[in-house]
């Protein structure tokens, strides 16, 4: 998809063939341009959804995004809808037989992660009231301290409510899960708007 040129502002956000102005990442290909405009920034609740997301953010560590966006059905397929509870079932076959499956990123260490993950969620509901969702979302940036970033200068890598989320995570069993895929996750997951200022998709956030 070719890049319209900039929009008035900031050289990070991009004027689109349709006149909507867009942080610059989501108008390199169809695959980003429909991720940022319906889902990354926005809320995502539930267990099954924030384990999918957690999960996808770790297997994308040293990887293009849109290698896993475009592998996510694969993904989805692989690993039982990401229904924590048969995820965590999966035994050391079950592990082998995914790293033979193309339609994934097959990493042997991230596939045994994710279920390790997946029983770590499980154990959540015991331990946590409100389990995994309640969890990350305590983690959650209110609306009257967040900062509306200019440029992608202004957007983080880390922030202290990231590398608090992992320490959490960590503690209840989970791996995979540090301070830069966690600020990740919590931008795709809407803990955090990330979108830049003049960015059509920021209102719908």
């Amino acid at each position: 998809m070719a890049d319209p040129g900039p929009a008035a502002g900031s050289p990070d956000l991009v004027l689109g063939d349709d006149g909507l102005a867009r942080c610059r990442w989501g108008v390199s290909t169809a695959d980003y341009r429909e991720y940022h405009d319906q889902e990354w920034g926005r809320a995502v609740r539930g267990e099954r959804q924030l384990f999918e997301r957690f999960t996808l953010e770790a297997f994308q560590s040293g990887l293009s995004w849109l290698t896993i966006l475009r592998k996510r059905e694969g993904f989805r397929d692989a690993f039982a809808g990401f229904d924590p509870d048969l995820v965590a079932g999966f035994d050391a076959a079950d592990q082998a037989r995914l790293m033979t499956d193309a339609g994934i990123v097959r990493n042997r260490a991230k596939i045994a992660a994710a279920v390790t993950n997946a029983r770590a969620v499980v154990g959540l509901r015991d331990t946590v009231s409100g389990g995994l969702d309640a969890l990350v979302w305590s983690f959650a940036t209110p609306a009257s301290e967040a900062l509306v970033p200019q440029g992608f200068a202004d957007v983080p890598a880390i922030t202290a409510a990231s590398k608090a989320l992992a320490r959490e995570l960590k503690r209840h069993g989970l791996v995979f899960v540090g301070p830069t895929t966690a600020y990740a996750a919590m931008q795709a997951c809407g803990l955090v708007n990330d979108h830049l200022a003049g960015c059509h998709a920021r209102t719908g956030c």
